[in-house]
């Protein structure tokens, strides 16, 4: 019979469980727990990582651990550390045994792998670690040198890497509270800037476990995580080539729920829902004999030979999660993050420390997202908040609120077919695409679009709903869908600048412009095919995919494509967009201010049969169940299944109004 076993910082770890007499530890909750059983945590809080043993057997037979009802639980992968010396203005030492790590320093570890770019590996200089230091459970940044630490100035203003704007930052004098180690044979030494604080008055706490939550085996499956507090992490950076460690995640598994958790400090990841370590570890860096791309794609096909399919892994549900302060990203995830559901999860403050920089971060990076649904997040004050890399396919971005962000969505070398709609994306950069295949509908955005061709990667496409591989291919652009969307104002110039990654501005316009050259279907490329004299190979090499656009309207500066067919364009001076957080800084409300009182053209309704299929794989835009996929329900959830209704992210008229709550 299912059983429930009680935990209390009260309990001991030799008692029965029962609720009169629970054990003391999480981790021993997890070594009885079987299939049907419930862990109740109450409340306190509680400094382990927790590995269970065992998982459920089903869906209906999943071990589930919750906070007892009403009680904050907290569990954390840090310690207290309480004696400090002062070794001169503002400046403390603490010695810590290293038995208090175990086999694990983090300050002893650097931050390292594949397409970590700043601080390079291979070029010498300071490095990042995985340790980090919490003054009153906020994050100390670390200093390049003790010396630093001594007469430290304010930085005001940090530049983005990939935009290359610069970012001004809230608290400047904050900046100024760093962190340094030294680490010895039997100790570790860690010197901190507290500012004016006294750290032997203060609650002082240091990384020291990878995880908080997470198996140590693999196939773990159907387990439920409900309503804790979960923090402080030392997680290594988590490339898609890479076993990926996160604060919490079921380490290669199926039919995990982490849900109505605060989730919050990891080094790296906060929720982790990817690759095991058999596929490869970092072995572009490691050995320098092959690109990350190549070490990419064979990860792919060994992932298949031990079982990465739909029976054994993913299906995982992340819901109704804070998830903030994280270094790298909020949710990541490669080949293990297949056929899940990330949904109504607010994510904030991602990557904005720019301690580091790689080409991993966003507030959900996931690589091979094969039917993944991504609805009705709220995501902002990131470096970047959606970024969905390799084998999208099948995935739908619905009802998302993205703002406050450097970017909003970018997908890369993938070939769809993907969905994005009814999101409202308000950042300066709406959407990058380095990919085909996707297709937009009913979508209220702000900023600028980049679209670029990848002609030197090649990357798989697979059979519909499966993880089976059909084929590969390059990425000539083209073969997107965009229909009855509302493209408001935007600013170019605030979007990239020369300092960034590239020179992205000859790719952006505001507006679907971006796509003018291309054809406007199959049978029109097909004849121009038909009249090339060249090659087999040669005539297909970088020609641009047709695009299909139409009914979209552009108010202000955005420009629609040369040869969309029935747009509309409303000239109004100033029409901008902007969201800001609510009373309670969870909630986001929308500003239309000079785009107020527009007369929005209603649109006939689009369902995925009324869509060309996707160019590579020849697929079409459907649920997960073969059906067609339906594009009714707005931003606020309203359902709309007339046959018409107004272009943009809401099912009745609200363009009346100067200011919408929307999440």
């Amino acid at each position: 019979m299912p059983r429930t076993i009680h935990v209390a910082i009260t309990g001991n770890d030799e008692a029965t469980g029962e609720q009169k007499a629970p054990l003391r530890t999480i981790n021993a909750a997890a070594n009885i727990a079987r299939p049907g059983d419930t862990v109740i945590v109450h409340e306190g809080e509680y400094r382990e990582w927790v590995q269970p043993r065992f998982g459920g057997l089903s869906d209906n037979r999943r071990i589930t651990y919750c906070a007892a009802p009403d009680e904050h639980v907290v569990i954390k992968g840090s310690e207290v550390v309480s004696e400090w010396e002062s070794t001169s203005d503002n400046v403390w030492k603490a010695v810590v045994p290293n038995c208090v790590f175990g086999t694990f320093n983090p300050f002893a570890e650097e931050l390292s792998g594949d397409w970590v770019v700043r601080p390079n590996p291979r070029v010498e200089g300071p490095r990042r670690h995985l340790g980090a230091v919490y003054l009153n459970g906020r994050s100390l940044l670390e200093a390049d040198s003790l010396e630093d630490l001594s007469n430290p100035s304010a930085t005001e203003t940090m530049i983005d890497d990939w935009t290359g704007q610069e970012v001004t930052i809230a608290e400047p004098e904050w900046t100024k509270r760093r962190w340094f180690a030294e680490v010895g044979p039997e100790n570790t030494c860690i010197w901190a800037n507290f500012g004016n604080q006294d750290p032997r008055e203060e609650l002082i706490e240091i990384n020291v476990r990878p995880s908080v939550f997470m198996p140590a085996e693999h196939h773990i499956d159907y387990i439920t995580v409900r309503g804790f507090e979960l923090a402080q992490a030392a997680t290594q950076w988590a490339p898609p080539t890479a076993c990926q460690g996160g604060l919490i995640g079921p380490n290669w598994a199926k039919g995990w729920i982490i849900e109505n958790n605060r989730i919050h400090d990891a080094k790296c990841s906060a929720v982790s829902l990817g690759k095991e370590k058999s596929t490869g570890h970092n072995y572009a860096t490691e050995r320098q004999d092959k690109p990350g791309y190549q070490y990419q794609l064979e990860s792919v096909f060994s992932a298949r030979q031990i079982g990465w399919d739909k029976e054994h892994i993913g299906s995982h549900i992340v819901r109704g999660n804070e998830i903030y302060s994280c270094g790298q990203t909020g949710i990541v995830g490669h080949l293990g993050c297949v056929f899940s559901t990330i949904e109504d999860n607010h994510i904030h403050d991602i990557a904005t420390d720019r301690e580091f920089f790689g080409h991993e971060i966003a507030g959900i990076k996931l690589h091979a997202a094969i039917d993944v649904k991504i609805r009705h997040n709220h995501i902002h004050d990131c470096s970047l908040g959606i970024w969905l890399d390799w084998e999208t396919q099948g995935t739908r971005i619905s009802r998302n609120v993205m703002h406050s962000n450097c970017r909003d969505l970018f997908v890369e070398v993938s070939h769809g077919p993907y969905m994005v709609d009814n999101n409202v994306l308000a950042s300066p950069v709406s959407f990058e695409s380095v990919s085909q295949g996707g297709a937009f509908l009913h979508n209220l955005i702000g900023g600028t679009i980049r679209v670029s061709q990848e002609l030197t990667r090649s990357t798989p496409y697979h059979v519909a709903h499966s993880t089976q591989v059909a084929g590969y291919g390059t990425f000539c652009c083209g073969d997107d869908r965009w229909m009855n969307n509302v493209f408001v104002g935007g600013d170019r110039d605030a979007a990239y600048s020369a300092h960034g990654i590239g020179d992205f501005l000859p790719d952006t316009t505001l507006g679907t412009s971006v796509y003018d050259g291309c054809d406007t279907s199959i049978g029109e490329l097909i004849k121009e095919l038909d009249e090339s004299s060249e090659g087999d190979h040669e005539r297909y090499f970088g020609r641009r995919l047709p695009a299909y656009i139409h009914s979209n309207t552009y108010v202000g500066d955005p420009t629609p494509f040369k040869r969309e067919e029935d747009p509309t364009v409303i000239d109004r001076e100033g029409a901008k967009i902007s969201v800001t957080l609510d009373e309670d800084q969870r909630g986001a409300i929308l500003h239309l201010k000079e785009a107020a009182a527009l007369d929005i053209p209603e649109v006939n309704r689009v369902t995925g049969a009324d869509l060309p299929p996707a160019y590579f794989p020849d697929a079409h835009y459907e649920n997960a169940d073969g059906t067609p996929a339906t594009f009714d329900t707005d931003v606020l959830g309203n359902i709309n299944e007339a046959d018409k209704r107004q272009a943009g992210p809401f099912a009745t008229n609200l363009w009346n109004q100067e200011t919408i709550k929307i999440w």
